[in-house]
């Protein structure tokens, strides 16, 4: 009889490994944001001389993916239903949000936020890592809006016909009903935008953010050394996103009652 060894205990269940793999893994990130500095102190110049640097980089960007990250999550519940709306206005402004931030690069969202936003809102004086959150939070927010309401289309009809038979009110029957299983149906596509925004979280250099990629272009400015600073600067990138992937599977797993995913 063929012998597979696990990781884990013998009769845990499938949600208690996943909430293993997610404690973990958040314990791998937490490692990893303070303590990246060690191993790269040991590189040769102009990495070794500059660790500290690229470490506070890395916090800096993960700091704007869960920030935006979560904001981006209830932008994109309150756009869903937006759209969803019997109410024509509602559906118009959810819709023309979802039209205009899709429709627009990021680049330009980030630096419209930064510099045109406080011209025509003057009460809105942002600095540079504020302004770089909430337009990461409202772009995620347009892609999250579609990826909830496909989840909250997916529900059963006859599951809300069940719970007006029953008597439940809307507000009940969508916060008992609705929404868990919405939300289990939405979150493949919303971890992976906010495994996605890590990445897009880059573009926040462009006004004056030193996140990880405005970090690496200052020192190979200083230094004339693209390859080494390049390399590193990606590798950085691949193991907070290898580690986001873990969590994020996990939470997958954690939300799969019905043990779809293999």
């Amino acid at each position: 009889m063929p012998f597979a060894l696990s990781p884990w205990p013998a009769g845990w269940s499938r949600q208690q490994r996943s909430s293993a793999t997610m404690i973990a893994s958040s314990l791998a990130m937490l490692l990893v944001l303070w303590l990246l500095a060690i191993p790269l102190s040991w590189a040769p110049e102009p990495i070794g001389n500059n660790a500290q640097y690229f470490a506070e980089g890395a916090r800096v960007t993960v700091e704007l993916t869960l920030v935006a990250g979560l904001a981006g999550v209830v932008l994109g519940v309150l756009a869903a239903l937006g759209k969803l709306s019997a109410l024509p206005p509602l559906r118009w402004v959810a819709g023309a949000y979802i039209w205009v931030i899709r429709g627009t690069p990021l680049l330009v969202q980030v630096l419209f936020v930064f510099f045109a936003l406080p011209v025509l809102i003057p009460v809105l004086q942002m600095g540079d890592f504020t302004s770089a959150c909430v337009a990461l939070a409202f772009n995620v927010g347009a892609y999250n809006a579609e990826a909830i309401r496909a989840g909250l289309l997916a529900v059963p009809k006859g599951q809300l016909e069940a719970a007006r038979a029953l008597g439940l009110s809307r507000w009940y029957t969508f916060i008992d009903i609705t929404f868990p299983q919405a939300f289990k149906i939405s979150l493949p596509p919303l971890v992976n935008n906010i495994v996605a925004l890590l990445k897009d979280s880059s573009l926040a250099y462009a006004i004056g953010v030193v996140e990880l990629t405005n970090v690496g272009n200052r020192i190979q400015a200083a230094t004339f050394q693209p390859v080494p600073i390049l390399a590193t600067t990606a590798t950085i990138y691949l193991l907070l996103t290898t580690v986001m992937t873990r969590f994020s599977d996990a939470v997958e797993h954690r939300f799969d009652i019905e043990g779809k995913i293999k």
